[in-house]
């Protein structure tokens, strides 16, 4: 997984340069890199990539087809280069390593949050504001529950991880108490 990031990397920076220096234009490369993500990810276009005798016209021709005319042409030499350096399989990662460029631009962060039960808008309200005050950043919540936590929350936005689960309580004091 590391080694694809790595390679990913600067074709994602690349994209980012690209998009940045056009007003406008970060949401419509975030736009064009999921639907691409998306269309090579369909089971049989990963057929029709990885057979053998597929020519790099028919795949690039293939994918600009299902994509239309959401693609600028700066999106199409995009997706011609990844094919003729048979980086296409990439895409995910490269997408991914976009949106973290974009956000850092936009100053934004969306953070994860696992709770035991559901969070109110009020709850996450207050999360929001107390993230965005803490990271300096405006931030988005994406609230999943999970069951099998006791109670409380577990908070991850970016390096940050704040986990305020009963679970995470009682193995702090468990470590505490072992030492």
């Amino acid at each position: 997984m590391a080694e694809k990031t790595t390679v990913a990397r600067p074709y994602a920076q690349a994209v980012f340069d690209l998009a940045r220096s056009k007003p406008g234009a970060l949401r419509d490369w975030s736009d064009t890199l999921q639907l691409t993500a998306a269309v090579i990810a369909d089971p049989q276009m990963q057929r029709l990539i990885s057979h053998p005798r597929a020519r790099k016209e028919q795949i690039q021709s293939l994918i600009l087809d299902v994509g239309g005319a959401g693609f600028s042409t700066e999106a199409k030499n995009f997706i011609k280069v990844l094919i003729e350096n048979r980086r296409l399989n990439l895409l995910p990662e490269i997408a991914a390593q976009y949106e973290l460029y974009r956000a850092e631009a936009e100053r934004t962060i969306t953070a994860d949050v696992v709770s035991a039960f559901p969070v109110s808008n009020e709850q996450q309200a207050r999360i929001a504001a107390a993230l965005t005050k803490r990271l300096g950043r405006e931030v988005s919540l994406k609230c999943t529950v999970d069951e099998t936590l006791l109670g409380g929350a577990i908070i991850r936005a970016g390096d940050l991880v704040i986990d305020g689960s009963i679970t995470g309580q009682l193995t702090k004091l468990a470590n505490a108490v072992a030492h």
